[in-house]
Order: structure tokens, then sequence, then C-alpha cells
């Protein structure tokens, strides 16, 4: 990997991947972030990046679904290296309005691919052979699981929302392109995420934050839909172990082997700001847990069986939950003025994803 091209490096898995290629001492390449800079996407997560190696990473602004712009940055850039995290992400938004996840996550991965093989295609047999197309997808793809059970790499597809119907097109458009085209990919399919410079609508650091305002703690339905959680940097790792030693045409799940209720995950996240940054005003966080409507179409389980990767590439996550949610949260105590800026131009933690036909504010 020498020069690649990370789609969606603004948003939250993106930037702290790039951050994750920086880290690492034996990296001597380029990075070319490209990135629409929709609502999710930050640069200011990149800033120190930026300010270290103004010589090896370059910011794009650009729409995957642009065809020509697409096709000038990869004539351009010659990547050797395609991680595509480019994508509308959130499955309240998408209930809301799921003809941008349409158009971005299907036709956009598709434009993508169309011009990875015709670039694939120009290069010599040696470029060729060292080219990686990775695409990273979700565990939603596969629907809800019962009381028992794991997501494996067969299991059928199932998607419940508009977000994860979206994402588990592209990822058959991308295997697709293998299977037709030739073209070398790979495909990952992980767990929640949660970590450093993750957007405040999510559950994690929406939660950090009203507590540190002061504001209801909303667990959709009684809070016991249940998710495997991986910590951001660990789901980092994962990927450049599958982009450099997986298999093409291959996929492989990304699990954090860390399952658990929301109401858990609330309540955990309430005894360590009690903890870090206690109330003068409450006896404990947990006075602002609010139960409000559950999310229409919400998955009861999801849980990731990680035995492949494991088995085949030597991955396994080095954080636990409890190591992991504690430097979250310490993180969002110490970075406030991200979040703040977020606040003010962005996002101010309003409820979405009850439908377009229901104007409740609950």
């Amino acid at each position: 990997m020498k020069r690649i091209i990370v789609t969606g490096g603004a948003g939250f898995i993106g930037a702290n991947y790039i951050h994750n290629l920086f880290e690492n001492p034996g990296f001597t390449g380029y990075v070319l972030n490209l990135d629409k800079l929709t609502y999710a996407g930050n640069l200011e997560s990149l800033k120190d990046i930026q300010d270290k190696f103004p010589d090896r990473y370059f910011f794009e602004l650009a729409d995957i679904t642009d065809t020509e712009k697409i096709a000038s940055i990869f004539e351009q850039f010659q990547p050797d290296t395609i991680v595509n995290f480019a994508a509308e992400s959130h499955v309240d938004r998408s209930i809301d309005g799921p003809m941008e996840f349409i158009h971005t996550n299907i036709v956009g991965t598709a434009v993508l691919l169309e011009n990875a093989l015709r670039y694939w295609q120009k290069l010599d047999r040696e470029a060729q052979k060292n080219f990686r197309f990775h695409h990273i997808s979700t565990d939603e793809v596969f629907g809800s699981l019962g009381e028992e059970g794991l997501f494996t790499e067969s299991t059928p597809y199932d998607p419940s929302s508009p977000y994860s119907a979206s994402k588990a097109s592209s990822d058959h458009l991308v295997r697709a392109w293998n299977r037709t085209f030739g073209l070398p990919v790979s495909i990952s399919n992980c767990s929640n995420n949660y970590g450093p410079y993750q957007f405040p609508e999510k559950l994690i650091p929406l939660m950090i934050l009203n507590c540190l305002e002061y504001k209801p703690l909303p667990v959709y339905g009684q809070g016991l839909n249940v998710r495997d959680w991986l910590y951001v940097k660990d789901h980092c790792e994962a990927i450049n172990c599958i982009i450099q030693n997986g298999a093409i045409g291959k996929t492989y799940n990304i699990g954090g082997h860390n399952e658990m209720r929301n109401i858990d995950i609330v309540n955990i996240i309430c005894e360590l700001i009690d903890e870090l940054h206690p109330s003068p005003k409450l006896k404990s966080y947990k006075e602002l847990i609010t139960y409000v409507t559950d999310r229409p179409g919400h998955d009861l389980r999801y849980a990731i069986d990680s035995t492949k990767i494991q088995k085949e590439l030597g991955w396994t996550p080095k954080e636990t939950f409890n190591t992991g949610i504690r430097k979250t949260v310490i993180w969002y105590l110490e970075n406030q003025d991200w979040w703040k800026n977020i606040q003010n131009k962005k996002y101010q933690q309003q409820r979405l994803g009850l439908g377009r036909n229901n104007n409740s504010t609950t």
C-alpha cells in the first residue's frame, strides 16, 4: 500500500483509518482523502495529519457518484489501493430520506467500481497484481438475529432498513465486479463501531454529550436491542490485515466480541461519567435516562462470528468494551471543542427516524 485513496475519509471510521495509517511507522506511502463533506464529514478530525504530513496526505472534495471527477482522480493520483468508506450510514436518517442512501451507497459504489476497473485494466501485469479495492460494509445487511446464533460470512442477506438494504446492494455490486470483470476486491462486514471522532447522532457519543449538557438520554423502546461493539482502532487494524493478507474476492466479518444491550451501554456510560466528570446537580447521570418511541423496523440483535479473520489472518480485537468505552469517554471529555463545533454548525441532537409521516418530537 503505497498510494491509497480513502473514500469517505473525513467521516468517523475513515478519519480513524487515516490516523491509523500515519501512526504506523512502517507506512511511508501517500493518502488521498476523497470526501463529499456531507453533514458528517469533518476535516477537523484530520487537521493534525494535514499539519504533520503535508507532502503525503491530500484532500479532494468529490462526490463518488461524479463519474468524470472520479476518473480524473484515479488518473492523477495513480492509486494501488482503494479503501471505500464513503456511504450514508445512519439508519434513522435512511428512514426519513431513503433516496439519498440509494444514490450514494448504490450508485456511488457502482461509479467507483467502474472507474477502478477501467484504471486497473490499463495497469501492467505487476501493478494489477498489487492493486486492491476494499469495500467496508456492515453487519446490518444480515438482518436481525434471535436470542442465539451469530452472523457468519455465509449468512443470507436480509436487510431491514433503507440503509442496510443500500449497503447490501453495494456489497453485491463489489462481488459482481470481481466475478464478472476480475477486479481484485475484498469486503468486510463490521459490527457497531465506537471511538474518537464519531458524529454525535450515534448512540455512544450522543449519550456522552447529552450527559455533559444535562439533556435527556433517549433510549429506544426498553433498550433491549443487542449489538456487538467494535472499537474503531481495532477495526482499522483488521482492514489493513485484510488488504495486505486477505484473499481476493473474499468477505471477512469483523466483530468486537462485545455483545451489549443498549440500556447496559447507557448505564456504563453514565457510571463512567459519574466517575470522571461528576455532576454537581445529579446523584448520577442515570437520572437523565428517558425511554422513547422505538425506531421502525428496529432489529433486535446483531452478533458477528469473527472466526474466519482470526484463523486465516490472525486478527483479534485488542480492546474489551470496558477498556474501549473508557478511552472513548475520556476522548470526548478532552476534545470538547471538536464536538461543540459540530453542534454549533450542524447538529443539535434532534430525534430522527420516526418516519416521514410522523411529526412526533418525542
